[in-house]
């Protein structure tokens, strides 16, 4: 038996009707009845009339506007492609491998990052071709520049440890610890270190840029681009070119001071020294 909404089981008599009276009590009480206004018919709206409501992004349909987006996304795309492209053809000649590189007194390494404090496989190769150019008299002197702006990274320490590994002595390798990207370490190995002529080292989808820099920092410099797999990082590193090549075109028009410049250091010149005696 259901009273005002509540089932009510019990026996007639008194007892039947005591427990009829707490049911009417309790839907009294406790659940009242309300009144739900319903929504008119012109508020009623269906699920997907709901989402087809939203405005949508839609294409311009006149072949003219079509034909400027097109034309817009091209340009953007050559604007893009316009400093890489001028920096290869700034560096062309000025690139090529260990063997082909001309006798320069230093060679430059870019840092290329660290895996739990050690060089990443990427400049562990660049490293490797230092060594190489050190150990044929290709060079005298190794600059290893890269990043050092917090105590817990030290780029330039990871690197003078790996080449003294590879056979190279400590005593001709040069640290610059402010080469916080490849303009800052070109204009700080020509205004610090003293630089003139070097042989740059580093990838090949880098070198031309760091060649094309450091010949606006004033350096001669000539670039071994070392030879990667296909793999995922190197597509990255390439991808990753085309907008670094866009401010390196600003720096090597404008030639902004380095972030950090200091006083100048006679390291190279004093690992020359050394070599000669």
């Amino acid at each position: 038996m259901t009273t005002g909404g509540v089932l009510v089981r019990g026996k007639s008599g008194k007892a039947g009707e005591r427990r009829k009276a707490l049911g009417r009590w309790l839907t009294e009480r406790r659940w009242p009845a309300r009144s739900v206004p319903r929504p008119s018919a012109g508020l009623r709206l269906s699920a997907r009339s709901r989402l087809t409501s939203w405005p949508l992004l839609r294409l311009p349909r006149t072949r003219r506007v079509q034909r400027r987006l097109v034309q817009g996304l091209m340009a953007a795309c050559v604007l893009a492609l316009v400093p890489a492209t001028w920096m290869r053809l700034e560096s062309g000649d000025r690139v090529g491998t260990t063997a082909e590189a001309p006798a320069r007194e230093v060679a430059v390494v870019f840092g290329a990052g660290l895996w739990n404090g050690r060089p990443t496989p990427y400049l562990a190769h660049r490293l490797d071709a230092a060594a190489e150019l050190y150990r044929t008299g290709k060079v005298k002197v190794v600059l290893v520049t890269g990043d050092n702006s917090r105590v817990e990274y030290d780029e330039p320490d990871a690197m003078r440890t790996y080449l003294t590994g590879r056979g190279v002595p400590d005593e001709r390798i040069v640290s610059d610890y402010a080469g916080f990207d490849s303009w800052d370490s070109c204009v700080r190995a020509k205004k610090i270190f003293g630089v003139d002529r070097a042989v740059l080292v580093s990838q090949g989808f880098h070198i031309h840029r760091a060649v094309t820099l450091c010949r606006s920092a004033g350096i001669d410099a000539y670039g071994v681009g070392v030879d990667e797999p296909r793999d995922t990082t190197w597509y990255y590193g390439g991808a990753r070119e085309l907008a670094a090549s866009g401010k390196a075109a600003l720096d090597a028009l404008f030639r902004p001071d380095p972030r950090f410049l200091g006083p100048e250091e006679q390291g190279v010149t004093e690992a020359l020294a050394a070599g000669a005696r």
